[in-house]
């Protein structure tokens, strides 16, 4: 795709849908605009300075639900691949950024930021260029989060977390990997070595389980787990994963390229229902990933998985429930077996209020029950897209910065 065709084709329409349909409201017509006038560093400039993930959303968010999907040119034709604009943008943005901590009234202010997934790495950059004092806790060994450990390097080359870290430190952000909050260091910890605010955006790393028959045997999976580390696995020929979300394929996909053979997914409704987004579904059969549709498991053995048929009936409330049907019980045969259903929050931090779901309870702003505590992305919404932790992020960003306004000196 030659960019500046592809740029040339946007209408820059002065109330832009594309905009509209971006959760973090991208200003795509600007920055479009901006480029075709020749100037790379201030549409960079734009994209960064209104989502410091632009470089990573412009790989993996789903853009035909967002700009895309909204792009006016879309509803006759092909829209604009935004997607690709800011890519390329973003990505010669990230090379040319040199890291500048301002001198401000903020210097000397602690932050503690707790995981440095999608919304800890925006709060760490917004902080960070305020001027205060950020240091981000990591329980594992490299920054990212879920970008790092939860998506396949086919999709988000590594490389550009490691330029994101780059840029934290040159911002002046201390980082400790290594190092989960709860067991040994607790919000109270932070508090008592003077952080004047703690952020949680730990995401959700705790698989949910099917509590099936057989779900402890050695050859069975969870999904999230699988993703951190491919290489470790040995997992035969034959594989079946349990869900249809946008894990299951990325687990599916990358399964195949380790060398398993034959790959299925089992999904207890239809095609139509899918969590997955039509783009990663569509890549998942491309990549050859098999579908079985209306198959529920029921237990799981040393051969495989033990399903039985299922049929989407209507209730008298008008809605649609999942039943199996009688007698249709089949063993799927498989090497290994994936759970790729839903994730929560680990339950490692005291003292704050969650949900039925292990989700922490905040107000719009990301406000904990505990003052001077914040929370966003997924540790707060459940799994949601990089976009979507961002605009939530911005928003305790500033809540953050009245709050500690607010404490005085």
């Amino acid at each position: 795709m030659h960019i500046i065709e592809e740029a040339s084709r946007c209408l820059k329409c002065k109330k832009p849908l594309c905009s509209k349909g971006c959760p973090v409201s991208t200003p795509a017509n600007l920055m479009i605009e901006a480029l075709l006038e020749g100037d790379m560093r201030k549409a960079g400039a734009m994209l960064f300075e209104n989502n410091p993930l632009s470089v990573v959303c412009s790989l993996i968010c789903p853009h035909e639900r967002f700009c895309e999907g909204h792009c006016i040119l879309g509803k006759k034709g092909a829209p604009v691949h935004v997607s690709a604009v800011e890519q390329y943008i973003s990505r010669y943005y990230l090379e040319q950024y040199e890291p500048e901590r301002p001198v401000n009234e903020n210097n000397g202010k602690r932050i503690a930021l707790v995981g440095s997934g999608p919304a800890g790495i925006t709060m760490a950059f917004i902080l960070a260029r305020q001027g205060f004092d950020v240091t981000l806790f990591e329980s594992e060994e490299y920054i990212g989060g879920v970008l790092q450990y939860g998506i396949p390097d086919f999709r988000l080359p590594k490389d550009i977390l490691k330029r994101l870290w780059e840029k934290l430190v040159g911002l002046g952000v201390k980082v400790r990997p290594n190092t989960l909050i709860g067991p040994v260091i607790g919000i109270d910890h932070l508090f008592a070595d003077d952080y004047k605010a703690v952020f949680i955006g730990t995401g959700v790393w705790n698989p949910r389980p099917l509590r099936l028959k057989g779900e402890s045997l050695g050859h069975v999976h969870y999904a999230i787990h699988y993703l951190k580390n491919p290489s470790v696995y040995t997992l035969g020929n034959r594989v079946a994963v349990i869900g249809a979300g946008n894990v299951a394929m990325d687990v599916a996909r990358t399964a195949l390229r380790k060398g398993a053979h034959e790959v299925t997914i089992l999904y207890r409704r239809g095609e139509g229902d899918i969590s997955a987004t039509r783009y990663e579904y569509e890549y998942a059969k491309l990549d050859g990933v098999r579908f079985r549709f209306h198959s529920s498991p029921v237990e799981i053995t040393d051969r495989g998985v033990v399903v039985v048929d299922t049929q989407v009936v209507e209730g008298e409330d008008g809605r649609s429930r999942v039943e199996p049907v009688e007698g249709s019980e089949s063993l799927f045969e498989a090497d290994s077996v994936f759970i790729a259903v839903s994730q929560a929050p680990r339950n490692n931090l005291t003292g704050l209020e969650v949900g039925k779901t292990g989700l922490v309870i905040t107000d719009e702003e990301g406000h904990t029950n505990r003052p001077g505590v914040f929370a966003s992305g997924d540790v707060v919404t459940g799994a949601k897209t990089v976009a979507e932790a961002v605009n939530f992020s911005k928003r305790t960003a500033n809540a953050i910065i009245d709050y500690v306004s607010g404490l005085g000196d």
